[in-house]
């Protein structure tokens, strides 16, 4: 199936290369660099054809992409046009790759988290995938790659590159095309080059369609796009169809209350809720929390829209509730917002959007809190409470127990949030004094 890999090219021929390269090479041109996740959560950048002047080689991809072994790249391209639709279907073959590659022949693989996209930024072009690491170079790693791919009958397919290095240890990659009556073919190798790392993470620009919606018709475009294999999708489009586009908040204050798992947000919202006889909320609201197991199972882009449109529903009911009394919201569109950037932007803290940067501001079209308390505990306490509580977990909060990195990332996230911004509250000491402070700062926020 595979033809004999050609004798190595010197550097000195990296022009006539291109130059010689076929169509099938051609149409991959854009895009060409690359975001590869190294331990430690450091983001190495390379670029696949022309070199970048003054960029230094990382170490760290060198070995990652390198012999001993033999590293894979697969990603999902999306269908020109980058419509909903296409971004809908790209995220969902995406995260089926994932599953497919954590099992069966290739489990004992390592994965790297993998972004291709163009020289340039900007959401056009953005490719999510893995770096697959084979240690021992088994030929049936690659045998059970071009199976995959085979068995990927529904558009988009993932798009396979391979690594190689030469006696010179220059490191290529060659892609596998499939060619009319000839199978899967590699077409000639392309010099893998250091590329400097952009100055804003590369996902970064495609999150206002990708998780961190800027207004509801956005996010309900999502759902729109899921309705032909999640049937659920139609009946939330439902709910959220009779709540008005805009509304307004009534007199009464509106406090949202958000944290992560364990802070004691549902004892800080009932109590606070009671001694303001105020009406507590939730989001998502529970017309739909019926539907969140199964949302939560999606791809970020399908979740996100998922709880976006809750938070829009929500604001129907705060609008109405508001006329009568206060308001508490357990979990808002900081909670939406937060965990999707954690989640999208691989690396650590220091690949996370800059403080005052756009992603971080409210809906234009959202009905806004009066007030945004954060509750937090160490790292330590949280453990123990959801250890004591044995409490039921999304995805994403198990991740939060098992990664120090995505926790420190969504805490970040909370604390760069604009117009409202998130008022800060230590929830270590006991209930009491939690309560006594976060009213406190409602009397002296909110009258």
């Amino acid at each position: 199936m595979a033809r004999a890999l050609r004798p190595r090219a010197p550097l000195r021929l990296v022009r006539l290369l291109g130059q010689q390269r076929g169509a099938c090479a051609r149409t991959m041109a854009p895009p060409r660099c690359f975001a590869l996740e190294l331990p430690g959560c450091t983001l190495a950048h390379f670029v696949v054809g022309p070199d970048a002047p003054g960029a230094r080689p990382d170490p760290g991809a060198v070995e990652l992409l390198g012999p001993p072994g033999r590293s894979y790249s697969l990603c999902v391209p999306v269908a020109p046009g980058g419509d909903c639709a296409a971004r809908v279907r790209a995220a969902r073959v995406h995260q089926r790759l994932l599953h497919q590659l954590r099992r069966g022949p290739l489990q004992g693989c390592q994965l790297r988290r993998l972004l291709c996209y163009c020289p340039g930024g900007g959401a056009d072009g953005l490719q999510h995938g893995v770096l697959l690491h084979d240690p021992g170079d088994s030929p049936d790693t690659r045998r059970a790659l071009l199976e995959l791919l085979d068995s990927c009958r529904e558009a988009p397919r993932p798009r396979l590159g391979e690594f190689v290095s030469d006696s010179r240890q220059q490191l290529w990659q060659r892609l596998w095309e499939l060619q009319d009556g000839r199978g899967w073919q590699q077409v000639d190798p392309e010099p893998v080059l250091p590329a400097a790392e952009p100055a804003l993470h590369p996902v970064v620009p495609d999150l206002p369609s990708a998780g961190v919606f800027p207004d509801r018709a956005a996010a309900r475009a999502v759902l729109e796009a899921c309705m032909p294999f999640i049937p659920e999708a139609r009946a939330v489009l439902a709910l959220v169809d009779q709540c008005p586009e805009q509304v307004k908040k009534g007199t009464f204050p509106v406090i949202a209350i958000e944290g992560l798992d364990a802070t004691g947000k549902t004892t800080v919202t009932q109590s606070v809720s009671e001694s303001l006889k105020a009406v507590l909320l939730k989001s998502p609201p529970a017309c739909i929390s019926q539907w969140r197991n199964l949302f939560d199972d999606e791809p970020t882009i399908i979740r996100r829209a998922f709880y976006s449109l809750g938070n829009y529903i929500v604001a129907s009911e705060i609008a109405k509730e508001s006329t009568k009394s206060p308001v508490i919201v357990d979990r808002y569109w900081h909670s939406t917002a937060t965990y999707a950037i954690a989640t999208e932007v691989s690396g650590g803290l220091q690949h996370l959007p800059p403080a005052h940067h756009p992603i971080y501001r409210w809906p234009r079209d959202l009905l806004r809190p009066d007030l945004v308390v954060l509750l937090t505990v160490s790292p330590e306490e949280r453990l123990r409470r959801i250890q004591a509580r044995g409490l039921d977990r999304t995805r994403e909060e198990e991740e939060l127990e098992a990664n120090s990195i995505f926790r420190q990332k969504v805490e970040t996230c909370y604390q760069r949030m604009e117009e409202p911004t998130c008022h800060v509250v230590d929830a270590s000491p006991s209930r009491e004094e939690v309560l006594q402070t976060v009213l406190s700062l409602i009397q002296d926020s909110c009258h």
